[in-house]
């Protein structure tokens, strides 16, 4: 039966044929879809209530009412955005829903619960789960945690065609600036090249690009992504990043200390299940020098090498390409940070000797604009630093930079031409 926005699914009602189309139902109407799985009849109505008073996107949600997902693909079927999943009671029942709900994607899921059980809590956070309520509500929680489902956004796992094409930031030494020169670059491919890309700090365990870019603390890190390697794919990763305005998606590192075990295979899994979930694929590797030992340089695209012209970096730098990196040297692009000329009277071709490869990028030393995007948190404004990292981004997505028209109309526009 129907309830106001309350839409009262019963399997048994479905079996006997006496239940409705409830595409139609969605078809007729806008706005948001919430399906609520809870076997606790009364505690599922006072959920409904709450949820009706809600208006996410400007309308009131239509609100189906499940005891369990007997069939998941139906949910799919009815148009179903979120899905509110009780923990209390059966836990292998709530445990099976939530990890066919999770399998099958393209679902934003939220559990509650007034005495969730500890082990389940976890399971539900390895299946992708992202949201955690206590119940009864206090106030105003509930609907913060669709507001940050609003803003967080997720990725419908799906067979995609992928350009393949991922991109590693490698610092010759610590404080070359790789991780403003990553996140910079990451959020002008976004751009530029409207396709979906992904930046993943491996930076770790202090990396520090969720924080350039401002991006709100996640429940989730790469460090999850890690430890989880096995399983991960497009439903799973969907779970753990998060959304810049600009369009890029962020694996952030841990918001906290924590050990990191030695790089191995888990890596390899994390870059190849990203390429085939995103377009672009941007890994800021800070100065992981340990990285080697993994297949992260076999796997990626081009190595953007980044030094500034100091004794020190220029002396790692070298050590770094003809030691370490000598196997990819056709992959390698120098890229020169904080770039002001001449050093100690040493000449570009004299230093690009010392490394044994040129320099194919050279960002200006503008410290008021990194100061600046660093102080604000958010991406870097108009500048001769952002320009150059455009040009990067575009290259890399294989576009010519666009060249302004510079004549304007007018008596004296000869005069500009």
């Amino acid at each position: 039966m129907r309830r106001g926005k309350v839409v009262f699914l019963d399997p048994l009602e479905e079996e006997s044929g006496a239940g409705f189309d409830l595409r139609s139902n969605v078809a007729r109407e806008g706005g948001m879809s919430v399906a609520i799985v809870d076997p606790d009849f009364e505690r599922g109505n006072a959920v409904s209530a709450i949820v009706c008073t809600m208006r996410p996107n400007g309308t009131t949600p239509r609100i189906t009412r499940l005891r369990d997902v007997e069939n998941p693909q139906a949910l799919r079927n009815h148009g179903i955005d979120v899905v509110l999943i009780a923990l209390d009671g059966d836990k292998e029942q709530a445990q099976q829903a939530i990890d066919t709900i999770c399998t099958l994607g393209g679902f934003s899921p939220i559990v509650y619960g007034e005495r969730p059980d500890g082990e389940l809590l976890i399971q539900c956070m390895r299946l992708g789960v992202r949201e955690f309520l206590h119940y009864p509500f206090e106030q105003g929680v509930i609907q913060e945690a669709f507001r940050r489902r609003a803003s967080r956004g997720h990725l419908t796992p799906m067979h995609r065609k992928v350009i393949g094409k991922s991109f590693v930031f490698l610092g010759a030494k610590g404080g070359s600036g790789v991780t403003t020169v990553a996140c910079n670059f990451a959020v002008e491919l976004a751009q530029e090249s409207g396709r979906s890309t992904l930046l993943i700090d491996l930076d770790l365990p202090l990396g520090d690009a969720a924080l350039c870019l401002g991006v709100s603390s996640s429940e989730f890190s790469t460090l999850d992504a890690l430890r989880d390697a096995e399983r991960l794919d497009a439903t799973y990763l969907s779970k753990l990043v998060s959304k810049h305005e600009s369009g890029l998606y962020v694996l952030g590192a841990p918001g906290r200390y924590v050990r990191v075990p030695p790089p191995g295979q888990s890596v390899d899994q994390l870059l190849t299940a990203a390429s085939k979930s995103f377009d672009y694929v941007v890994v800021d590797a800070g100065s992981r020098l340990e990285l080697a030992e993994t297949r992260l340089f076999d796997l990626v695209s081009t190595i953007y090498l980044v030094t500034q012209v100091s004794v020190s970096e220029l002396r790692n730098a070298n050590r770094l390409i003809t030691e370490c990196l000598e196997d990819y040297s056709t992959k390698i692009e120098v890229v020169w940070n904080r770039y002001t000329g001449d050093v100690f009277g040493i000449d570009d071709k004299t230093v690009e000797g010392a490394l044994t490869l040129p320099a194919q990028w050279k960002i200006p030393n503008d410290f008021a604009a990194v100061r600046r995007t660093q102080d604000n948190a958010e991406p870097l404004e108009e500048s001769g630093v952002r320009r150059v990292i455009k040009k990067m981004a575009l290259a890399a997505a294989g576009k010519q930079e666009e060249k302004q028209e510079k004549k304007k109309a007018g008596l004296f526009g000869f005069l500009r031409a």
